[in-house]
């Protein structure tokens, strides 16, 4: 089964993260009963690979700031068909950021969220199942914003509160500063 690696990756981390068991059993209900959950064309949801980036000395993270949402976000998006998640979100990450050394930072999913996408065009509402990875730039850190971005910026983590609101940023921030 093509889903059987992400299922596994999903199972490891429901038990590192009791506190978080709503929102994995949902993810894992949606890619156990959904065999295009890699494909953006199913219209319900699709799951999503992002990358909770961090430089080399691990206090700062870079954030995109999306054209089409209009927020600062974690670099990632869809995986089209590519059922290794990790995979998704070290290419969104270098294709976001013209960084080219990138690595896992933390073995296994990071975190994970289930956020709604609003409708753009013919495209209707619907869910991005997204899960995320730590990972960490080395060598060089100068970024290249690409077109999917107003902007790219290092923050330090231990201020991310001043820079955004969304919970699952802060929650990923406080993760990864424990």
């Amino acid at each position: 089964m093509h889903r059987a690696d992400l299922l596994e990756l999903l199972s490891h981390y429901r038990q590192q993260c009791p506190s978080e068991l709503a929102a994995v059993d949902e993810l894992i209900k949606f890619v156990s009963t959904n065999s295009k959950c890699f494909e953006r064309d199913l219209l319900i949801g699709h799951v999503t690979g992002s990358a909770w980036l961090v430089d080399a000395t691990g206090e700062n993270v870079l954030l995109t700031h999306h054209k089409k949402l209009n927020r600062w976000l974690q670099l990632g998006g869809h995986a089209d068909g590519d059922t290794n998640i990790l995979s998704v979100a070290l290419r969104e990450a270098e294709e976001e950021s013209g960084l080219s050394q990138i690595e896992q930072a933390r073995f296994g999913i990071f975190d994970i969220d289930i956020h709604a996408i609003p409708a753009r065009g013919e495209e209707p509402e619907h869910l991005h199942y997204d899960v995320r990875f730590a990972l960490q730039a080395k060598g060089d850190q100068n970024f290249i914003v690409s077109e999917e971005s107003n902007q790219l910026a290092w923050v330090p983590i231990s201020k991310l509160a001043e820079f955004v609101q969304d919970k699952s940023m802060l929650r990923m921030a406080g993760k990864w500063l424990e």
